[in-house]
């Protein structure tokens, strides 16, 4: 059986339009790990390992609950609340612990069902907090772009409303990934994201040249969060205060997107 985990380099672009317009654009990558295949990827690669000690590895309590359970266990009981795969592929997109080291602002899940057919995306947000919470979407019908939206519940930035709806754009891994996304009251647009990336073979001389060109990468992002919100605060915008966390790790949301979301 071909392998389907790959690595994908590209960039995160953020572009805020309001109380201050700011933008930035950072040069990132990231592995999609199809998690079935992690015990392989782990014996065929010398610098990556699962749950262990490596220049790139993925650990378990990165993800989900925080605790050693395996992923995919996980994510089944998330999914559990109504979507049947029957035992189908789940991809992770996200950054690899590197140099020991693990933070993704967004975790992404791609679970299909066994022909195939994707039948949900779980977002997994993670906040500077120690905090985490996903959002679980159906997806409808078989396309190129998949399009879902959710109403925010988890605080993510002391520069960002509560008050706020997701709207997703997301082209599943082929030889391309991304996943975009717009935070909106009403019509009304506050920031986008997006992260788009290429796709490269998953082998040692990828992740070499990886690291190399992306040095310390997970490092990097936790030190570019706290330099943009530095320039944020030198440019007036007002820090929310942080609320609680929701009693629960997991919002259901319908697949349905309203027309002033397209």
């Amino acid at each position: 059986m071909t392998e389907t985990s790959a690595l994908y380099a590209g960039a995160v672009v953020h572009r805020r339009t309001t109380p201050r317009v700011h933008a930035l654009r950072y040069r990132c990558f990231w592995l999609v790990l199809d998690l079935d295949e992690l015990p392989a990827l782990s014996a065929r690669l010398r610098l990556f390992s699962h749950n262990g000690a490596n220049l790139f590895s993925l650990h378990d309590r990165d993800h989900g609950d925080g605790s050693a359970t395996p992923l995919r266990t996980q994510v089944e009981r998330h999914l559990a609340a109504g979507i049947d795969i029957d035992g189908g592929q789940i991809r992770l997109l996200c950054m690899p612990r590197t140099l020991g080291y693990a933070f993704n602002p967004l975790s992404v899940y791609f679970c299909h069902r066994r022909d195939g057919a994707l039948a949900a995306i779980l977002y997994e947000v993670h906040n500077t907090f120690g905090e985490r919470h996903s959002y679980l979407i159906p997806v409808e019908a078989a396309a190129k772009v998949v399009r879902q939206s959710c109403d925010k519940r988890f605080f993510v930035s002391p520069f960002m409303d509560m008050d706020l709806r997701y709207d997703f754009r997301v082209v599943p891994p082929g030889e391309r990934v991304v996943v975009g996304i717009r935070a909106r009251t009403g019509p009304a647009t506050m920031i986008t994201a997006s992260l788009a990336a290429d796709r490269r073979d998953l082998d040692d001389g990828t992740l070499m040249r990886a690291f190399f060109s992306y040095p310390a990468l997970t490092a990097k992002v936790i030190a570019a969060i706290h330099w943009e919100a530095l320039r944020l605060v030198l440019k007036g915008v007002r820090l929310q205060r942080r609320p609680a966390p929701p009693e629960r790790p997991l919002s259901i949301a319908s697949p349905h997107i309203p027309r002033n979301a397209e």
